[in-house]
């Protein structure tokens, strides 16, 4: 079976196709390659074919013999997608209805798109909040082109092309191109590498978090799962008791970088607060994603990866762990222009 995944040297993406190549998948990377440079490791996917390529310039012909599509490309986070609102919705929202509908006119079987939990923003904190009945309250440029781009694929499922979209909560883990730039990872990154975790808001927050090996699985879940079970169905990904609030993230944090001292900051007022239901997921889905990641384990694993690599402060506050500080430095050195297009 043959797999494109567009956003393939992202952070999840390079996780992911390390997971599909373990389940013998055959694999077909699909990338821009802003973040070509942000490799951490010496590790390389050795994959079926690389096409480097913006996806707002995607084709019929980039799908030829295509059975899968797992859809990750976009402006990834809430930050970068207030970059430029316009530019946000031409990437994250244009381009997904188009690989989407070329994709089904290509008679792909399966469409996977990576949304986002992002589109609850501001919710009431008495319950959990679910795929369908839970008011969608997006706040960010980001958030609404998930929610909107959800809404417009889902009517292209049917019985020969099935679309499946997962809201993942917020990703943690090592990843060969990892990301500081979200919260648990730059918690555990910011102990490493100061003996200080910096809370930019009071730590009340909710927020639920995944790790990236977990989150790989739902997404090969949506490959194997039967059809009747994930056709045309949102699913938020996230493991049994998931919610945090940011102060819990940052003592789990604190748990794995024995002596590191907590500072908050009370600086920041960004207004998302939000706890989600996993019950869909863990039921529909059980006896194909089996998520075995925690708090704990993927802090020591975090550990052991900056180990490794020698990672020290500088590292931590580089453009290379931080996706707006990367786009931004491209931009201003004449790589790339203000559409995010790169100049030849």
């Amino acid at each position: 079976m043959k797999i494109l995944v567009t956003g393939n040297n992202g952070y999840i993406g390079t996780v992911l196709v390390e997971e599909l190549f373990k389940k013998n998948y055959e694999v077909i990377g699909y990338d821009i390659d802003y973040f070509y440079d942000c490799n951490l490791t010496n590790k390389n996917n050795k994959l079926t074919k690389q096409i480097k390529k913006d996806i707002r310039n995607i084709t019929e012909n980039d799908l030829d013999g295509i059975d899968i599509v797992i859809h990750l490309a976009g402006l990834a986070n809430d930050p970068l997608g207030e970059l430029d609102p316009k530019l946000t919705d031409e990437i994250n929202y244009q381009s997904t209805i188009k690989i989407a509908e070329l994709s089904k006119i290509k008679k792909v079987k399966r469409f996977i798109y990576a949304s986002s939990q992002s589109m609850y923003g501001v919710s009431d904190l008495q319950e959990e909040l679910d795929e369908e009945d839970s008011k969608k309250n997006p706040v960010t440029a980001y958030a609404k082109t998930k929610w909107e781009a959800e809404k417009k694929i889902k009517n292209l499922d049917n019985d020969d092309f099935t679309v499946v979209m997962f809201r993942p909560s917020t990703v943690f883990g090592a990843s060969p191109r990892l990301r500081c730039d979200i919260v648990y990872n730059s918690l555990v990154a910011c102990a490493y590498t100061t003996g200080k975790i910096e809370i930019l808001s009071d730590g009340s927050p909710w927020r639920p978090v995944i790790h990236v090996k977990d989150l790989c699985k739902a997404f090969i879940s949506g490959i194997e799962a039967p059809k009747e079970l994930v056709s045309g169905q949102s699913f938020n990904v996230g493991i049994k008791n998931g919610n945090f609030t940011v102060k819990n993230l940052a003592e789990a944090a604190q748990s794995v970088v024995t002596g590191s001292e907590l500072v908050f900051l009370n600086q920041h007022t960004d207004p998302r607060t939000y706890k989600v239901s996993f019950k869909k997921i863990l039921t529909t889905l059980k006896d194909y994603f089996k998520p075995d990641w925690s708090l704990d384990r993927g802090g020591h694993e975090l550990v052991s990866f900056f180990k490794d690599i020698n990672f020290s402060e500088n590292d931590f506050r580089n453009e290379k762990v931080n996706r707006l500080k990367k786009l931004e430095s491209l931009i201003q050195k004449k790589k790339i222009n203000n559409k995010l297009e790169w100049i030849l």
